[in-house]
């Protein structure tokens, strides 16, 4: 154990970031269209650098978007930060020209931790995570916040 809370595992820092997420997640105006997702963005020093949720800042913002979108453009720190997301970051979507594993490649993230991959409801296949590993980044699922996750989305799970 090295005493670094973001990489000592799920039993320290890891699942208190992903907990966040959710909070965070609950925030979020309803949508009968796109999920509710929570975000957090963490530095390589254990220091919250960003957070955010869907429809945050705009009614087709994502959570790790928005989360973003508050850093300045190529911000050091984020070479060194893990994102902590409710759900998978998408691979694909129609309101925007880049998806949020794009968004997270481009500002050199090396590790998401997500608490679950997204169901096949909106797109057939998200390969957000497909995409983030291609491109050398760390992903770990967390299911033990999996249910709190879905939880939020109920809604849209049929839940």
């Amino acid at each position: 154990m090295s005493g670094d809370p973001v990489n000592d595992g799920p039993a320290r820092g890891d699942l208190a970031f992903l907990a966040r997420a959710v909070e965070l997640s609950r925030l979020c105006p309803p949508s009968e269209s796109a999920f509710s997702v929570g975000a957090v963005i963490v530095g390589a020093d254990g220091e919250v650098l960003s957070e955010g949720y869907s429809r945050e800042l705009d009614a087709h913002n994502h959570a790790e978007e928005a989360a973003l979108a508050k850093l300045p453009d190529g911000d050091p720190r984020l070479r060194g930060a893990t994102v902590y997301s409710t759900l998978e970051p998408c691979g694909e979507r129609k309101s925007r020209p880049r998806p949020c594993a794009r968004l997270i490649i481009a500002a050199g993230i090396p590790r998401v931790v997500v608490a679950w991959r997204e169901p096949a409801l909106f797109v057939a296949a998200c390969q957000g995570t497909e995409l983030l590993e291609e491109a050398g980044i760390e992903v770990v699922e967390l299911p033990e916040l999996a249910d709190a996750a879905r939880a939020v989305n109920a809604h849209l799970l049929g839940g």
